[in-house]
């Protein structure tokens, strides 16, 4: 799997092949719009010189398998990145989000996204389950809650960052004693979580830009389509 940022045809598709070049492979699983938080980002990608025509070409050459799109910063936007979709008659395999103790509070893909993607056999790519430890510094959960919460939910997989060996020894240990969660031990751990949840706090992804990366390098997105630049121009 790889992530493109381009939100242009032309840059989605440059991307798209140094992904393919770095990977040493002629083709991808899965491709990703990758940080779309902004409502204007499902309107460039679906602009008929926008990414996703790039990327539909790339399935048609057998470059690619699957198309998804990820996002961390509202659920209101992944819902409407998905009605863009619909409008174009286009149904995305993948979708990536946080779910996590906290979401289930404050702006919750949980509650607002997943329901639907599960209902439209869309794959859920959950991800940020301790919000790179972030939650932790509430001091209400410990790192396996925090995984067996995330385990609990209806998605194909989930992403926890591993960058150190005991990181990887805690996702192991999570997934071999994991058991499902009843009622009342959800209910428990998320009376213990609402607090620090209220204002997005521990995470910082949605309420922050600190964690956008495309705000921080915007030439990454590429260019607008060159008739509306003409048309506000004129």
């Amino acid at each position: 799997m790889t992530k493109i940022d381009g939100r242009s045809r032309k840059e989605a598709a440059r991307q798209l092949e140094e992904s393919l070049t770095r990977l040493q492979t002629d083709c991808i699983d899965l491709v990703q719009h990758h940080e779309v938080i902004r409502f204007e980002d499902p309107h460039r990608m679906f602009d008929e010189e926008g990414a996703q025509a790039a990327l539909l070409e790339a399935r048609e050459q057998g470059k690619l398998r699957y198309i998804g799109f990820t996002g961390h910063k509202d659920p209101r936007i992944h819902l409407h990145t998905l009605e863009i979709a619909r409008e174009h008659g286009f149904h995305f395999d993948a979708v990536q989000m946080p779910l996590n103790v906290m979401d289930a509070h404050y702006r919750s893909f949980e509650k607002l996204v997943l329901p639907e993607l599960v209902n439209d056999r869309i794959g859920v790519l959950g991800m940020k389950p301790l919000a790179s430890g972030i939650i932790l510094r509430a001091g209400t959960v410990s790192p396996l809650e925090c995984l067996k919460y995330a385990l609990r939910l209806p998605t194909s997989v989930v992403i926890t960052g591993i960058d150190k060996l005991e990181y990887l020894d805690q996702a192991c240990e999570a997934a071999l004693t994991f058991h499902q969660m009843t009622d009342a031990d959800v209910t428990e751990l998320l009376s213990r979580t609402a607090q620090g949840a209220v204002r997005g706090e521990f995470e910082p992804f949605k309420t922050t830009s600190l964690f956008d990366a495309t705000a921080m390098n915007p030439s990454w997105l590429g260019g607008e389509p060159e008739r509306l630049q003409q048309l506000i121009s004129e």
